[in-house]
């Protein structure tokens, strides 16, 4: 096997894509979070721009929200048809409970805390 056909492989792994889309995500995330409190002048200036515009970043995150349930669907179905008997459903089912759970927890605790 050549050299090519080895880094071919690697570079076209499946898991060490989505590795690597983690990663990425993750750094992206807490570079924009430094520069953002070098910015704003320190944490408290973060803090205090990010209570500022919490509905408009709640906006955001019911976007994202609906992105990944339009995209959620979309699999659901594709899944569904490869794969048509009740044990798929049921896990389909219990992934779906766990998500919305997740979701509202995410959602609902900061509210809770803030008061």
């Amino acid at each position: 096997m050549s050299r090519a056909t080895r880094l071919c492989r690697i570079v076209c792994n499946r898991h060490l894509r989505a590795t690597l889309l983690c990663v990425l995500v993750v750094l992206v995330a807490t570079g924009i979070n430094v520069v953002a409190i070098r910015v704003f002048g320190g944490i408290d200036g973060w803090e205090h721009w990010l209570e500022q515009h919490r509905v408009h970043l709640l906006a955001w995150r019911l976007c994202i929200y609906g992105g990944t349930a339009y995209a959620w669907r979309w699999m659901r179905k594709r899944v569904l048809l490869r794969e048509s008997d009740a044990g798929t459903k049921t896990r389909l089912r219990r992934v779906e409970a766990a998500a919305v759970a997740v979701i509202v927890a995410l959602e609902v605790i900061p509210w809770l805390q803030a008061r």
